[in-house]
Order: C-alpha cells, then sequence, then structure tokens
C-alpha cells in the first residue's frame, strides 16, 4: 500500500493546483459562487492529501533521496522552501476562510493575495519533489 500512496498524494496535489488555478480565474470573472466552491473543493483536497502525507510518512518515515550531483542542492533547496512554506499555508488559508466566512471580503482579498501564490507554489513544489524522488531518481 505504501507504494501507491505517493502517486495519489501528486494525483491531489495537482487537483489542488487544478482547483485553485481556475477558481483564481472565477473570482477575477465576478463568479462569486463558483469562486467559492471551488476553493472549498480544493481545501477539501488539500485536507485529504494533509491526512494521507501524514499517514503515509509515519509508516515509512523519510523518503531517501538518491540524486547525486547538481541536483542535490536544487532539490534540497525546493524542499525546504516547499516545507517551510506548506507549514505557513495552512494558517494563512484558515485565516482566509474565516474573513470570507464572516463576509469580511477586503481582509479576505488581502490575505488571499498572498495565500494563493503560497499554496499555489506549496502543490507545485510538492508534485517537483515527488517526480525528483520517486521517478528520476527513485530509492
Amino acid at each position: 500500500m505504501t507504494q501507491v500512496l505517493p502517486h495519489i498524494l501528486a494525483v491531489l496535489n495537482i487537483t489542488a493546483i487544478c482547483l485553485i488555478t481556475i477558481s483564481f480565474y472565477q473570482i477575477k470573472q465576478q463568479n462569486k459562487i463558483a469562486h467559492k466552491n471551488l476553493m472549498l473543493m480544493a481545501l477539501l483536497v488539500s485536507i485529504i492529501f494533509m491526512a494521507i502525507y501524514l499517514f503515509y510518512h509515519s509508516l515509512v518515515g523519510n523518503v531517501k533521496f538518491t540524486g547525486q550531483g547538481i541536483v542535490r542542492p536544487i532539490y534540497f533547496s525546493i524542499l525546504i522552501s516547499h516545507v517551510i512554506l506548506a507549514g505557513l499555508i495552512i494558517p494563512m488559508i484558515l485565516v482566509t476562510i474565516s474573513f470570507s466566512i464572516r463576509k469580511k471580503f477586503a481582509r479576505h482579498k488581502r490575505i488571499a493575495h498572498w495565500a494563493l501564490p503560497i499554496w499555489l507554489y506549496v502543490s507545485v513544489t510538492g508534485v517537483i519533489v515527488y517526480v525528483l524522488a520517486f521517478h528520476i531518481y527513485p530509492t
């Protein structure tokens, strides 16, 4: 089972990327209902991702990266920024949603201006880390 979980996590990350991107487009089109629904789906996908991620790493621990040479510092630079921003984005998402629920849309927009690109960065770098660790340099 642990062999399939990284692939599921990658699919969930890609799904989140798509939902967040389409949601951003919808709000730019003033389609608030579509934006809200897409962001709620992105949140659900991210919650499922986090549950599976924690379960997976509770079983396997850390995954050793086998790449050598110049790719190694590149990989760890991406991974470190990914981990730091993943920890930061969770409270940012919660605050952004809180403002939206309370209909404080000016504050919601101000935080979302930062949260959305960080959430996308975390999701995209998650896929990059996955591809490097499980496809290009598998253990």
